[in-house]
């Protein structure tokens, strides 16, 4: 069954250009011109992931990546025309997994479509592994995070980021090496990606007293410390 690819874009020259390619692709293509149109399909359709601008009548990309993000962790790649560091911030603090600013070329959007996917694909295929410590327990095998018996809603990069550096405790590690082991070799982000998602991973695990944390190391990276 092919690929289901959800564009969403009010400029109707960019969709149909994304949609003739990724269809040479052999990729099923649904289109939404706004925000409102995107949530409609995203309910009915159920793509296997989706290609968001952010400037959109009706409802803006990153309401639409919010709303998307209380029921589903379907990948998701915004597409602005801003350049500027905010823009890119927000959209990963919203859940999306990754953006292309515009103009872009088309077999940038396609690789890093395939690069996610693979991901996505690969999550389920876990050989059991868990960690655990005071309070904490990370579990791959069905992607579930527990603090102090209490089961946490959390996506699944941050899980995957949480795990790998419990799994390697008082080891530091560059945000280089953390895109490339949690992310994947292939991936186009930079490494405000792990800032963002180590923020978030703190604030769902903040008041928690422990004998673990998530610590900077400054100039260098993030690291586990069990103390």
């Amino acid at each position: 069954m092919a690929t289901k690819v959800l564009v969403t874009d009010d400029d109707l020259n960019i969709v149909k250009l994304i949609k003739l390619y990724l269809e040479k692709e052999d990729y099923d293509v649904l289109t939404a011109n706004n925000g409102k149109e995107a949530l409609e399909v995203f309910k009915n359709d159920k793509p296997d992931i989706i290609i968001l601008d952010i400037m959109m009548p009706e409802m803006d990309g990153n309401e639409v990546c919010r709303e998307i993000r209380k029921s589903s962790d379907v990948p998701i790649i915004m597409l602005t025309a801003k350049g500027e560091t905010f823009d890119k911030v927000l959209s990963l603090e919203l859940g999306a997994d990754d953006y292309l600013v515009k103009p872009f070329e088309m077999k940038e959007l396609i690789a890093r479509m395939k690069a996610i996917l693979r991901r996505s694909e690969n999550k389920g295929t876990s050989n059991g592994e868990c960690v655990s410590f005071d309070k904490l327990e990370v579990n791959l095998t069905n992607y579930e995070l527990k603090i102090d018996g209490r089961i946490l809603e959390i996506p699944p990069k941050e899980l995957e980021l949480l795990y790998f550096l419990a799994s390697n405790p008082n080891r530091v590690f560059t945000r280089e090496q953390l895109l490339e082991k949690v992310w994947g070799f292939d991936y186009f982000g930079d490494s405000r990606t792990v800032d963002v998602h180590i923020k978030r991973l703190r604030e769902k695990l903040e008041g928690i007293e422990a004998n673990w944390q998530l610590k900077t190391v400054w100039g260098v990276g993030y690291k586990f410390e069990v103390r």
